[in-house]
C-alpha cells in the first residue's frame, strides 16, 4: 500500500469524511460525512459507510455491505449515535452493522480481527470482542455482549441483551435466547448447552490445569443440580486458578437473562 489515498471516480465520498493513508474506496461506494476511516481500509464496490462511523486500519469492507446504517429500532430518531470498529476485521458482503441508539449507550462497538460472513445482522449497541467468527446469514440481535474469539456457525440467531462469553461456540441454527458462559458449546432452538468448545479449548494457550478448572466450573454449573448462585459459591470454592476462576465469577455476576442450561 502506498500512501496515497485511491478513490474510484465513480464513488460519493461526502465533504467532512476523514480518510486515512493508503484508504481505497472501489466504484459506486459511498462515503458519509461523519464517517473516519483508519489507515489501509479498503471499501469495495457498492459498500455504504454512513453515520458518526470510525473504522479501524487494514478493515476491509466488501461490496454491498451496510456500516453504520440507520438502528432497526422504532424509537430512533435521527439521534447522533456511533458505530465504533477496530482493526483488521473482515466485513463480507451484505453485512449489516448498525449505529447505537440513545435508550442503549449511544454506541455499537466492534473489536479487532473479527470476521463477519455474508449477510451477517449486528444490531444497535451490540459490543463485539475481538477475533470473533460469524458465518453466513448470522443475526445478533440489539443490545447483545459478546467475548473474544466466539464463534456463531452459520443462520444462528441471538436474542437482544443476551451475554456470549469468550470463546463460545454457537452450533449452525442455533437460537440463543438465554446467556451462555465463556468456553460452552450450544445448539438446538431454544439453545441449550452440549459440553465445551473443545477445539477451541485446544487452541486456546491455556495450560493443562487452566482447562482442567475450565471443566471443573463447567461441570458445577451444568452436572451438579446447584442454582446459580450455587454454582458461583462452588467456583469460588474449588477453582484454584485466578484467570479462569475470574472468567466464570464474573460472567455469571453480569448475566441478567438467565444462563442457558
Amino acid at each position: 500500500m502506498t500512501e496515497r489515498v485511491q478513490i474510484h471516480k465513480t464513488a460519493i465520498v461526502h465533504e467532512g469524511a476523514e480518510l486515512g493513508h493508503g484508504v481505497q474506496i472501489g466504484p459506486y461506494a459511498i462515503i458519509g460525512s461523519k464517517v473516519k476511516l483508519a489507515d489501509e481500509v479498503i471499501v469495495e464496490a457498492h459498500a455504504l459507510v454512513d453515520g458518526r462511523t470510525t473504522v479501524g486500519a487494514r478493515t476491509r469492507i466488501h461490496s454491498f455491505a451496510s456500516v453504520g446504517s440507520k438502528p432497526q429500532d422504532l424509537k430512533f430518531a435521527g439521534e447522533d449515535t456511533e458505530l465504533l470498529i477496530g482493526s483488521d476485521n473482515m466485513i463480507r458482503e451484505y453485512a449489516n452493522l448498525s449505529l447505537g441508539t440513545v435508550g442503549g449507550g449511544g454506541k455499537t462497538i466492534i473489536g479487532n480481527g473479527n470476521l463477519f460472513m455474508v449477510y451477517t445482522h449486528i444490531a444497535h449497541d451490540c459490543v463485539v470482542g475481538n477475533e470473533c467468527i460469524f458465518a453466513n446469514g448470522v443475526a445478533i440481535a440489539g443490545h447483545a455482549k459478546i467475548g473474544n474469539k466466539a464463534v456463531f456457525g452459520g443462520l444462528s440467531g441471538l436474542h437482544q441483551f443476551c451475554l456470549v462469553g469468550e470463546m463460545v461456540m454457537v452450533a449452525a441454527g442455533a437460537i440463543v435466547t438465554q446467556d451462555v458462559p465463556p468456553f460452552v458449546l450450544v445448539h438446538g432452538n431454544r439453545a441449550q448447552p452440549s459440553g465445551l468448545n473443545v477445539v477451541g479449548l485446544r487452541r486456546s494457550g491455556l495450560t493443562q490445569s487452566q482447562v482442567s478448572d475450565v471443566k471443573a466450573s463447567y461441570r458445577l454449573i451444568y452436572n451438579e443440580s446447584l442454582t446459580i448462585e450455587g454454582a458461583r459459591a462452588a467456583i469460588l470454592a474449588d477453582i484454584g486458578d485466578a484467570g479462569v476462576k475470574s472468567k466464570f465469577l464474573d460472567f455469571l455476576a453480569a448475566s441478567k437473562r438467565g444462563v442457558c442450561r
